[in-house]
């Protein structure tokens, strides 16, 4: 008798009953080709041939009790439901189940999502101006952005929303009430927010706006001392603060005695942004890395030669909405000991999403891997935690009696700067003025120009730095 050995593959359960489920033609194509396959082995024993069965691994293999379940539910929506519902929708409505399920941060795009993804890296869109996640079934703020209406309304990251205008939150997905949230420009959306310390919940009015995210915004807060605000990260940002740092140390006309960089309620952004704004403040070595289960998603930046603000000093101020690309750029400035990280705990989110287009107008969004900080931290839930911790306060300045001094004695002998000191201030002392009341105004800010400044008294950079250092009052 002919022995001929056939090996014939065996195709997966789930693959055949979801083929039967949806009679389409890709679907008819596949039952044509189990039953081809089905074919040729009872021809092939029947001619005496040896067949060999290739089984699929059980363990890659979905049960056939939840397959059953799927497909039943899907009759039963189909049959029963008070209104008619085509299969499209249903299995859309599966598609963004399976996602919203998996984490906050995964996302079906439809076509108005993909476009509202687009707007949003590229820095103009419609709405509030704020950066929203879910939490226990509530938008949760992570942070307003500068100089939005939400912003100037009072909405502080944190915020819990519980009703959008009259209609709750609870049971909405985060995707129905960022459609919510947005709207015509001019007109104005009621948010009930419960805020941590607040005994009952507050409505806060916002008039929608187009909003223009300036990603990076730059000044002298103290002679030599520069601040450079990052918004919010942006394809072009790494260029912008390069920009910014430029036109710092112009302004002063030399390098800089210090430098902040305040990355508060910055919700993060694009990752490659972070990675070029590390860059321009490290000579070298891992600024981040991802770790996936897919090759695509193991990825590796470091820094090029070349420190643009090299000796000069660094405080990075972080809060609990810097999340993201603000906590890998934090990250990577800690770990290589580049800069000094003050303010509170930052957001915690240390992981990344990747858009995977589907055809030309759908496509989905997919956390693919974890970042981690080039000591190999995971920020993931537990955010970057500050070198020093500054909470949010406001100061007083206490009334007291002005001291009498040598100056106020009569007949006293004349200072050798003494005439210099009563004359009138003239434009640059009134600017230096101004810049720092704004320090005045912000405790942390305050705090990180003291720290600056003390630690050039400690370890001054030249001649330049041996005179006196004037703490911020």
């Amino acid at each position: 008798m002919k022995r001929v050995r056939r090996t014939l593959q065996v195709f997966s359960l789930y693959s055949i009953i979801l083929a039967a489920c949806f009679a389409t033609s890709s679907g008819l194509a596949f039952a044509q080709e189990v039953e081809s396959a089905e074919q040729q082995l009872i021809e092939g024993i029947k001619s005496g041939e040896r067949v060999e069965l290739r089984l699929p691994d059980p363990e890659t293999q979905l049960p056939l009790d939840d397959l059953r379940k799927f497909t039943e539910v899907f009759s039963r929506i189909k049959d029963a439901y008070v209104e008619e519902v085509s299969d499209t929708q249903l299995l859309e409505s599966a598609i963004k189940g399976m996602l919203a399920d998996l984490d906050p941060h995964s996302a079906y795009l439809a076509p108005k999502d993909y476009e509202e993804l687009e707007e949003s890296t590229t820095g103009e869109f419609g709405g509030l101006g704020i950066e929203v996640g879910m939490e226990n079934g509530f938008v949760k703020v992570i942070s307003p952005i500068d100089d939005t209406p939400a912003a100037q309304a009072g909405v502080q990251a944190g915020d819990l929303i519980i009703k959008l205008d009259e209609k709750p939150v609870k049971g909405m997905n985060l995707e129905e009430a960022v459609q919510l949230m947005r709207g015509k420009p001019g007109s104005i959306l009621t948010l009930t927010i419960i805020r941590e310390g607040d005994s009952a919940p507050r409505e806060i009015k916002v008039r929608r706006d187009i909003i223009k995210v300036t990603s990076v915004k730059s000044r002298m807060i103290d002679d030599g001392y520069g601040y450079v605000r990052i918004t919010q990260f942006q394809a072009d940002t790494g260029t912008q603060f390069q920009s910014a740092l430029n036109k710092l140390k112009q302004e002063y006309g030399s390098d800089l005695e210090g430098l902040i960089i305040d990355l508060r309620n910055n919700p993060g952004g694009v990752l490659q942004a972070a990675v070029a704004t590390a860059d321009t403040l490290l000579d070298e070595g891992l600024i981040v890395y991802t770790e996936g289960r897919i090759q695509s998603s193991r990825l590796r930046f470091s820094a090029k030669p070349g420190d643009t603000m090299a000796d000069t000093p660094i405080v990075v101020l972080i809060n609990g909405g810097s999340a993201s690309a603000s906590e890998i750029l934090a990250g990577a400035l800690q770990d290589h000991k580049r800069a000094v990280i003050m303010g509170t705990q930052s957001f915690g989110k240390g992981s990344v999403q990747t858009v995977i287009p589907l055809d030309d107008t759908h496509a989905i969004k997919m956390t693919t891997a974890r970042y981690y900080t080039p000591n190999g931290r995971s920020i993931q839930a537990t955010g970057i935690k500050p070198d020093i911790l500054v909470r949010p306060a406001e100061l007083k300045e206490l009334d007291g009696q002005a001291f009498f001094t040598e100056a106020d004695l009569s007949g006293h002998l004349q200072g050798k700067d003494e005439e210099k000191k009563k004359s009138a201030p003239g434009a640059d002392e009134k600017k230096k003025a101004e810049a720092a009341s704004l320090a005045n105004r912000d405790f942390q800010l305050r705090s990180a120009l003291n720290l600056l400044k003390g630690l050039n008294i400690l370890n001054p950079k030249g001649p330049a730095n041996t005179g006196e250092q004037e703490a911020t009052q």
